[in-house]
């Protein structure tokens, strides 16, 4: 019984943590060392003297998601916003955006002086929720922006009948979505456009660097030219036919994501087997519940692994507390945003900056309840590259759990 208590005390009181493997992120070889070192030995590090790399790494990504056109830039908040302004939004339009997202979501809709519109999310998957979007549309709203998040696919059917019935258009914010299929279909290559990020985070990374593809090529002309500050393909160096900046990825990014690249199926496929398999630990365990699958998506990348928490099942411990001790059991874990993103000061203060936002519009009056809850009691998260281990690993995770329930109870 003494020796049952020591193995079982928390390791944020001094006993063995049960997790103790440690999960590097990026994972890379000489293979990228080579890429960038024979960039750097020959001298051409950027455009336009060095244009072969990264077109081909656009071509290479754009034949992995399955369009026919992918444009790289600096970011995926910067592709976000080439996509929008080249759906055609006007100052003072509308899009709708979920809450429970990165700021980039929203902010790059004020940047394109657009208005972002919250709809609430679905409580079993943290997503966009299309009958809330529904609820959303105005005769203003021009766009929806659906968010992947944390790699499982939006109802994408259900959003894309929405545009269909309501004149609109679709981006995928698939910021968290590299790999992962709706219906077999990758992400992002599924509405008008879809937004990557290859920041240090991703499951895809270059350390920054950002991606936007499609099938469309009027689309795809436009945001090529606001990507290479307003040229056309074919044109003059200092001819510029719109106003675009100079946001074009590096030959250095564009190698290294390319070698990147070729590791990708193979980690999304050990990611969704850990995901599945760690769901079919976690359900066992009460007051936890994973985020449900079964909506459409084939391939679920687990940029983050999400399940919610019920704290009267941990004798009224808090999330934060509970995240605090999960953390210290070693399991890469994170207790997600602190609040929806419509009561960041940004949108609290009217610090937006943006014209076009008219007067009436008054962010301290939304409250979308699903995602309020996720951020206060529900959601945590365990990191991507802690899905990159083994099934021993995924069963060390959920001992973790049990660990901090039986401490709790006694």
């Amino acid at each position: 019984m003494i020796q049952e208590r020591i193995t079982d005390r928390l390791a944020i009181e001094g006993g063995d943590k049960a997790v103790t493997k440690q999960f590097p992120w990026p994972i890379y070889d000489e293979r990228e060392v080579e890429a960038v070192a024979d960039i750097i030995r020959n001298g051409k590090w950027g455009n336009p003297d060095c244009l072969g790399e990264v077109e081909a790494f656009e071509q290479a990504f754009a034949a992995y998601c399955g369009t026919r056109y992918a444009v790289s830039c600096v970011n995926g908040s910067v592709s976000l916003r080439l996509a929008l302004i080249a759906c055609g939004v006007r100052p003072g339009d509308e899009v709708i955006v979920p809450p429970y997202t990165f700021i980039a979501t929203a902010s790059t809709v004020i940047e394109a002086n657009c208005v972002p519109v919250f709809a609430d999310i679905e409580p079993d998957t943290y997503n966009l929720d299309p009958e809330a979007v529904e609820r959303a549309i105005t005769p203003r709203t021009r766009a929806i922006i659906p968010v992947h998040f944390a790699g499982q696919a939006c109802r994408m059917d259900a959003i894309l009948d929405l545009a269909r019935r309501y004149n609109l258009r679709v981006i995928e914010d698939a910021a968290h979505g590299h790999g992962a299929e709706y219906r077999g279909r990758k992400l992002g290559a599924i509405g008008d456009a879809g937004s990557f990020s290859f920041q240090s985070s991703k499951n895809l990374t270059g350390g920054e660097g950002g991606m936007v593809v499609t099938n469309d090529p009027d689309l795809y002309r436009l945001m090529h030219s606001l990507r290479n500050v307003g040229r056309l393909e074919g044109g003059q160096w200092y001819d510029h036919f719109n106003p675009g900046c100079n946001y074009r990825l590096t030959p250095m990014q564009a190698v290294l994501l390319s070698e990147q690249l070729k590791r990708l199926d193979e980690q999304t496929h050990r990611r969704n087997e850990n995901g599945l398999y760690l769901n079919e630990l976690l359900a066992g365990i009460e007051g936890i519940t994973p985020l449900t699958r079964g909506h459409g998506e084939t391939v679920h990348c687990y940029h983050l692994y999400i399940f919610r928490y019920d704290a009267s099942a941990f004798g009224g411990l808090s999330k934060t507390r509970f995240v605090e001790l999960l953390a210290a059991e070693g399991v890469p874990c994170f207790r997600g945003y602190p609040h929806p993103l419509y009561r960041q000061p940004l949108f609290q203060n009217r610090n937006w900056m943006c014209y076009a936002i008219p007067e009436m519009v008054d962010y301290t009056e939304v409250y979308c309840p699903v995602a309020e809850k996720a951020c206060r009691d529900e959601a945590v998260w365990i990191l991507q590259h802690a899905m990159l281990g083994t099934r021993t690993d995924m069963e060390a995770f959920a001992e973790a759990i049990r660990k901090i329930q039986r401490a709790v109870r006694r």
